[in-house]
């Protein structure tokens, strides 16, 4: 097995961080269920001019379990608190894939002086979020769901599997590259799947919250891109221009790619930092 990065404490969790490189700094933050791997196609082509920063969400990769459910403000939080345990703390690229785009967009607002750009690819989009209702429920029903997988050994019989079919139907590319022994390292463990069903619970409530951020704290001044994958359809390459419209940012669209860009895209993706 290849080696891996270090590992941070923030938040009372123990959160794995690889970085490399050297030059200006990126972040890159991974959609739901996704891993510090899943970012390998494009390091070639980022880390011989930036010091690329990967990092695995609480219950993501092979950082530890949530110790509380995600929200905007302490998603963009965990951003800056790790990059100041890395001793990085001057302004960075942030890159956020999926989901995790609304985390580096309340990041580039929550910390407008630490941000040199903003690149949201293939990014989550919701117009008219409003904090869901029953949200304590919703969160209870997914910490039960978690350890009823966990105990049923749904994880270990099914969870590789079962990420390699969702990365097979979310990209044009082919399959899942990701190498086996890390797949089967970080999936077949009930930690990914909980976090993952934590992600999915609050997703709404991240939602909304990051509208109320538009509201009332502007973008910095600096770059911003949204990079969408054509093979999302008319429809969806619309929500995302419209997106792009919303930010003042560029609008970028990489034509056949899927909703893993890393994967079906990385020189478009690259090619934007």
């Amino acid at each position: 097995m290849r080696p891996v990065g270090r590992f941070l404490r923030w938040g009372g969790v123990a959160h794995h961080v690889v970085v490399e490189g050297a030059g200006p700094v990126v972040v890159l933050s991974a959609g739901l269920g996704m891993s510090w791997f899943d970012w390998d196609p494009v390091m070639p082509l980022l880390a011989p001019h930036h010091t690329v920063v990967r990092f695995d969400r609480p219950g993501h990769g092979l950082s530890g379990p949530a110790v509380a459910p995600p929200t905007a403000a302490g998603e963009a939080g965990r951003i800056a608190g790790l990059l100041d345990g890395l001793g990085l703390p001057g302004p960075v690229t942030v890159v956020g894939h999926s989901i995790a785009g609304f985390h580096a967009e309340a990041f580039a607002r929550l910390h407008p002086s630490r941000t040199a750009g903003l690149l949201l690819v293939d990014s989550s989009v919701e117009e008219r979020a409003r904090p869901p209702a029953a949200l304590p429920a919703r969160l209870a029903l997914a910490r039960a769901a978690g350890s009823l997988l966990g105990h049923a050994g749904a994880p270990a019989a099914l969870g590789p599997a079962a990420r390699r079919a969702v990365v097979r139907a979310s990209r044009t590319g082919g399959g899942d590259p990701a190498p086996r022994d890390l797949v089967r390292l970080c999936y077949r463990g009930g930690r990914v799947w909980r976090g993952l069903l934590l992600e999915n619970a609050t997703y709404g409530s991240v939602a909304a919250e990051l509208l109320c951020l538009r509201r009332e704290l502007e973008l910095p001044a600096c770059p911003a891109t949204v990079l969408a994958g054509g093979a999302g359809g008319p429809r969806w390459v619309r929500r995302q221009r419209g997106l792009a419209g919303v930010l003042g940012a560029r609008f970028a669209v990489a034509e056949g790619a899927g909703h893993l860009l890393m994967l079906d895209a990385p020189g478009s993706l690259a090619g934007l930092l």
